[in-house]
């Protein structure tokens, strides 16, 4: 199989769990959206309707990711010859942006309460509420975990950008149901005190997305200890003397090695070609996320 081939076999399989684990997400999303607006309604609770909106931006957050994938999926063209990865890292950068604008907009309405000190004019919710409230955290951390795990099974920047709003909603939820409790006890202001706890939870998940999207875009290369061991693999190749050169760089969810090795000078063309090869072949066979490598080899010492 050819390094194309293998390429577009991989990103056929990464958008296909992409796309699967998406679909669930979006469904799971628009149940919960229904259910906890209704539960809201009809128990009088101002929480859950916000909880509710919340998980409305789930789904246009999916939408995102969805794009994303396909965009990046999309087969290296003229005016792209490296592909597309890096959209990817647009919609990590967009969900992240939700993310946070979500975050403030829970803080800032939490805090407006807060202050108001009219605590005596809110409604006590419903039981229906309650309900609404824990099934919500049961389901939407059950998401988290199950976007999360396919998010590092196929190295996905948006999709685990995705996992975290769900992990976001979640915690929106337990705020919403230590608010609804503490409101049925006599403690209205539990409501908006758990909610801007939340949004430092919120606003730390979004800078951290935020950030390795970033750090994706600008070539960032990859950890000392991935570099070690590109190193080891080819050194260990036979025919090379020593690595001269590695530069590496992250491009999506992808990497790109450039190497300098050292073969005997007094080799012929098409045996330091050999040697060449081996080595691409072994870093390509070791390192799975290893996109494309060029393989540059300098003369040594002649045996």
């Amino acid at each position: 199989m050819t390094e194309e081939q293998r390429n577009a076999e991989t990103a056929r399989d990464y958008e296909k769990v992409a796309m699967r684990v998406s679909m669930v997400s979006i469904v799971a999303n628009l149940v919960l959206t229904v259910f906890k607006l209704l539960a809201g309604v009809i128990a009088h609770s101002g929480a859950m309707i916000s909880d509710a909106i919340h998980s409305a931006s789930d789904v246009f957050s999916t939408i995102v990711v969805i794009v994303g994938v396909r965009m990046s999926g999309r087969e290296s063209d003229k005016d792209h010859p490296y592909g597309h990865e890096r959209m990817e890292c647009v919609a990590s950068i967009v969900l992240a942006t939700v993310l946070a604008v979500t975050g403030l907009g829970i803080g800032y309405s939490a805090l407006t309460k807060i202050t108001g000190g009219e605590y005596e004019n809110l409604a006590v919710p419903g039981i229906l509420a309650l309900v609404a409230a824990v099934l919500s955290i049961v389901v939407k951390e059950g998401m988290y975990q199950y976007t999360k795990i396919h998010a590092k099974r196929i190295d996905s920047g948006a999709l685990l950008a995705d996992a975290w709003h769900h992990r976001s909603d979640a915690l929106s939820s337990v705020g919403a149901l230590i608010g609804i409790t503490g409101s049925r006890m006599g403690f209205p202001i539990a409501d908006p005190a758990a909610s801007v706890v939340i949004c430092f939870f919120i606003e730390k998940a979004a800078y951290e997305i935020f950030m390795d999207a970033v750090n994706k875009m600008v070539d960032k290369a990859c950890s000392e200890e991935v570099e070690k061991a590109f190193r080891e693999c080819a050194a260990g190749q036979d025919g090379v003397q020593g690595i001269d050169l590695l530069h590496t760089r992250v491009f999506g969810n992808k990497i790109y090695v450039d190497i300098e090795i050292r073969v005997d000078g007094s080799k012929t063309l098409r045996e330091a070609h050999g040697i060449a090869e081996r080595v691409h072949d072994a870093i390509e066979k070791n390192f799975p996320k290893v996109k494309h490598i060029m393989v540059h080899v300098n003369p040594g010492e002649a045996l």
